[in-house]
């Protein structure tokens, strides 16, 4: 699983819902994925809390509220155009492999 030769079903400013854990039906947007570890940040998602030392740029210090990651295999897209989440598939188009919901047909971004 170390060679990262397949492609995700969501990247980067994607809209997701989370399909199970403590925030399972909620939706935002992907903040960032990390391809090594099949891990994803989402937007308002499994908010964890850090606690940050003062330094001299910020004296005060504290705990700091942030998202932590989630699996990829927890996260479906969103269609854009019905608001509902939907498999994808790829097909080429123009001799480029795009995105499309299998729901719908549409190609995605």
């Amino acid at each position: 699983m170390n060679n990262n030769k397949f492609k995700f079903h969501i990247k980067k400013g994607d809209t997701v819902k989370v399909l199970s854990g403590n925030d399972k039906g909620t939706t935002g947007e992907v903040l960032k994925v990390d391809r090594k570890k099949y891990r994803a940040t989402v937007e308002g998602v499994n908010m964890i809390t850090k606690h940050k030392k003062p330094t001299s740029e910020d004296t005060e210090g504290g705990r700091v509220e942030q998202e932590g990651t989630i699996h990829i295999s927890n996260l479906m897209l969103v269609d854009p155009k019905t608001e509902e989440a939907t498999k994808i598939g790829r097909k080429v188009e123009n001799g480029k492999l795009v995105r499309y919901s299998k729901k719908t047909g549409e190609i995605i971004d």
